[in-house]
C-alpha cells in the first residue's frame, strides 16, 4: 500500500476544490487520504499573513487563474455568489462527517462542488439546509459542542505541523516534514509516494537549509513569536 497523506483543506478555498478533484490523477490509486477540514482564515492569523482576497490586484488575478485552471483542466467551475464568505458551516458539515467516520472523498464532492460547482455559499439557509439532508447531517448537529471542538483541534494540529494555507498536504511520519502547499505542488506530492530520489538529495538539503537574510521591519509576526 502507497504511503497515506493527511490533507488539509476549507472549501473557502478554490485551489482546495481544484486539488480535490485532481487528486485521483495525480496519486496511486491506493493512497488512503485523511481529509482534514481547517478554517484557513485561522492559520492566516497564526503566521500574520492575509489572504488573496484581502489585495485587491491579488483577488483579481487568483479568481481570473482559477477560471483558467479550470477552462484548461475541463474541470466545471462556477464562481460563488460572494467571495469572502463564512466558511465555518461548511468546515462543521465536514467535521461532523468526520465525527461520524463518514469524511471520505465521496461525502466531501458534494460539500466542496456546493460552492465551486454550484456557486452557493453556506449562508444561503435553503441550499445548505438542502446539502446537509442529502448528506444526512441534520443542521443542529453543527453547533454541537463536539464538532466546535474537533474544528479547532484540526487548526491547532495543522499550525503545529507548520501548515499555512490550504490545500496542503503532509505525508505522516515523514522525518523531514515536508509541505506540499497547493494545487501546483501535486506533482511533487505523487513525486514523493512514489519515492523520486530527489528527496534525498543535496539539492532538497540545500534548499531546505537556506540561511534566512535580512527581512522587513515591520514584517507581521506569526502567534506566539
Amino acid at each position: 500500500m502507497t504511503a497515506a497523506i493527511d490533507w488539509y483543506f476549507d472549501p473557502i478555498s478554490p485551489f482546495s476544490y481544484l486539488a480535490f478533484e485532481r487528486l485521483p490523477q495525480v496519486l496511486p490509486a491506493d493512497t488512503p487520504v485523511r481529509y482534514v477540514p481547517v478554517l484557513f482564515a485561522g492559520l492566516l492569523r497564526h503566521w500574520g499573513n492575509v489572504g488573496p482576497a484581502e489585495i485587491p490586484p491579488k483577488r483579481r488575478f487568483t479568481f481570473e487563474h482559477v477560471a483558467w485552471i479550470a477552462h484548461r483542466d475541463k474541470v466545471p467551475l462556477a464562481m460563488p455568489a460572494v467571495h469572502p464568505f463564512n466558511p465555518l458551516p461548511l468546515l462543521r458539515l465536514a467535521v461532523a462527517l468526520e465525527l461520524e467516520g463518514r469524511l471520505a472523498r465521496e461525502t466531501l464532492a458534494p460539500l466542496l462542488r456546493f460552492v465551486w460547482q454550484h456557486g452557493h455559499v453556506p449562508q444561503r439557509q435553503a441550499e445548505f439546509a438542502a446539502l446537509c439532508g442529502a448528506l444526512g447531517v441534520p443542521a443542529a448537529a453543527l453547533a454541537q459542542d463536539a464538532v466546535k471542538a474537533r474544528l479547532r483541534e484540526h487548526g491547532e494540529e495543522a499550525a503545529a505541523r507548520g501548515v499555512f494555507g490550504v490545500p496542503t498536504a503532509i505525508v505522516p511520519g515523514d522525518a523531514a516534514g515536508q509541505l506540499f502547499w497547493g494545487l501546483d505542488a501535486l506533482d511533487m506530492l505523487a513525486a514523493r509516494l512514489r519515492q523520486d530520489p530527489f528527496f534525498a538529495s543535496e539539492a532538497l538539503r540545500a534548499a531546505s537549509a537556506l540561511p534566512l537574510g535580512e527581512g522587513r521591519a515591520d514584517a507581521p509576526k506569526p502567534a506566539g513569536a
